[in-house]
């Protein structure tokens, strides 16, 4: 398997979950401090959404990808 069709096929995966799923969070640490034994921090869950033309954008590069690569 050469590296155009892999390209390929995780292009097909990563617009076939943002489509499925929309959009992801995480979770940032943005401020801490240490006061002798005592530890504060603040986490702060961040969500990102996933527009629908970036996931069928990606699926239709893979598929281009895919179906038009060099011949050896």
């Amino acid at each position: 398997m050469n590296a155009i069709k892999m390209i390929g096929i995780l292009l097909i995966v990563a617009g076939t979950l943002g489509l499925v799923y929309g959009s992801f969070s995480y979770t940032s640490e943005t401020h801490e401090a240490n006061l002798g034994p005592i530890e504060l921090s603040v986490k702060e869950k961040k969500n990102v959404n996933v527009p629908m033309w970036a996931g069928v954008g990606s699926i239709l590069l893979g598929g281009a990808l895919l179906v038009f690569r060099r011949k050896p």
